[in-house]
């Protein structure tokens, strides 16, 4: 389709659509259709430069906000996306595929990291001591970097944007979003929204772009601190790029998340926990669940009911009643299939084949059906990589402690969970595995807005998780203070190690 027939996406600075000065654009797609439904600008040094200009413009007068009125703005613009919803909802299934429930529940989880960056009056308290030394109080503040980027991926529009920005500007910083370029739409519209909240110009912009915009946004010297979600190679490189640029950096990056299933688990309970955690949204999350460990006797019996439930999980349009959509690009369906041939060339046992599926009327969607491994070794492929797609691979393990072993040894550690009625198994699963974070019989342990999401290994590169307080921590500064305020005249110079006791 000719590019002019399209509609050409606007970046979002100084409060307000600006035309893009770069020349490159790329096509957006419906997953479901195959169809390009817009163009996106894939911006240049330029206009990352006038995106940061605009918020390092208004950091002064946002960060003398009192966090009082910053919050009554969150307050705004939680009510607006809360009322749009199903709207915002309906942009995400357009540009990502996934259903339309699963993308309304992205955005209400992306709305509770509004509805904890509300109490950023709280949350900013330092602390006080009274007489540390004869006459002399200390005290700790924190206060905000100046201008904010954040850099995320296509799998989650509305959340992880929203794990970043509203805790940036809670705590008075100014911030420039550059999102997926595959479904960039949904950021200018919470920039709309922003704006009826009565946001003030220039402290949320969105720059869209590939590599060129981020690498102008780590080495740009006005940008402080830069948070990404994403692969691990690139957040490795996210985070070696930015603190080379002198810059505070937190960059999550992959997954290989594992459930163990133990003998005595609700088994019935366990596949239908592990079906949604490893084939909903296709399997395009960092925490689902990739690698099912099944422990002793549990296996045969559990790799039958994973299978018959598999087979029964509906695949089609996302705007349709099914309980999985389609993968974000024809190159995503393509490498996942890649990666299903190679698992059978390694060896092992395909149960449930999901290549090439059939899905009347949407034959040029981008569509892999649920696809079970049975007997996967930790040699192969389809264990070692992120597959990010719908692919559920089971592996054996004779004992718990087997399987905390195998879990220990892959490098990455983002999430994992286990399956058991046993509150002893339990707690040896959640002391002994090295893992970001746990479920016990919860098959996804995303962590509610006011804990911290993040793993460990190389499913994370930085000291400080996304959202909670460690989000809070990340984009303010400590600064400690000591007092005295003498009133006779008599201080007299000292040469030694102060002594305030």
């Amino acid at each position: 389709m000719d590019l002019t027939t399209l509609e050409r996406l606007p970046l979002w600075i100084g409060g307000k659509p600006a035309a893009a000065h770069t020349k490159r654009y790329g096509e957006v797609t419906n997953p479901a259709t195959g169809e390009v439904v817009r163009h996106v600008p894939l911006a240049d040094g330029a206009d990352v430069d006038a995106a940061v200009a605009a918020a390092d413009a208004a950091f002064p007068a946002w960060r003398a906000h009192p966090p009082l009125r910053r919050a009554r703005i969150l307050m705004r613009f939680r009510e607006l996306m809360d009322a749009q919803r199903k709207d915002l909802a309906k942009i995400i299934t357009q540009e990502h595929g996934k259903t339309l429930a699963d993308a309304e529940g992205e955005v209400t989880r992306g709305i509770e990291v509004i509805e904890f960056a509300m109490g950023i009056p709280h949350l900013l308290k330092g602390e006080f001591s009274e007489n540390v030394g004869t006459g002399v109080d200390s005290y700790s503040l924190r206060q905000p970097l100046g201008v904010c980027a954040g850099i995320t991926p296509f799998n989650f529009p509305a959340m992880v944007p929203l794990w970043m920005f509203p805790v940036a500007i809670a705590c008075g910083n100014t911030f420039v979003l550059k999102p997926s370029e595959r479904d960039p739409t949904l950021a200018l519209r919470m920039g709309e929204l922003l704006q009826e909240a009565g946001l003030p110009d220039g402290v949320y912009n969105v720059v869209h772009g590939d590599k060129e915009a981020v690498d102008a946004l780590l080495a740009h010297p006005t940008v402080r601190a830069v948070s990404f979600v994403g692969s691990t190679p690139i957040a490795k490189y996210i985070y070696e790029t930015g603190a080379r640029h002198g810059k505070r950096v937190q960059a999550l990056g992959g997954a290989k998340n594992h459930a163990v299933v133990l003998p005595d688990a609700d088994l019935d309970f366990a596949t239908e926990a592990i079906i949604g955690a490893g084939y909903g949204s296709a399997g395009e999350r960092c925490m689902a669940i990739s690698a099912v460990v099944a422990v002793g006797e549990a296996g045969d019996p559990f790799v039958k009911k994973l299978a018959e439930r598999a087979r029964q999980v509906t695949v089609g349009p996302g705007e349709s009643d099914v309980e999985m959509g389609p993968v974000i690009t024809s190159a995503a369906r393509d490498r996942i299939q890649g990666y299903i041939d190679k698992g059978c060339a390694e060896g092992a046992s395909l149960v449930v084949d999901g290549r090439n599926p059939k899905v009347a009327g949407h034959e040029a969607g981008f569509f892999v059906g649920p696809t079970l491994f049975d007997r996967v070794q930790p040699h192969m492929a389809i264990y070692r990589d992120e597959i990010f797609g719908p692919v559920l691979s089971v592996l054996r393990a004779e004992s718990l402690t087997d399987a905390i072993a195998l879990i220990n040894a892959n490098p990455y550690a983002n999430g994992t969970a286990i399956f058991t009625r046993s509150g002893h198994a339990a707690r040896k699963f959640q002391q002994d595995v090295e893992v970001g974070m746990v479920g016990v019989n919860v098959p996804i342990p995303v962590p509610m807005a006011f804990y911290s999401f993040g793993g460990w290994r190389a499913s994370l590169f930085g000291d400080l998780n996304v959202h909670g307080m460690d989000g809070v921590r990340f984009y303010t500064r400590g600064k400690t203070l000591t007092t005295r305020w003498p009133d006779d005249g008599s201080a007299a110079p000292g040469f030694h190690m102060p002594m305030l006791g």
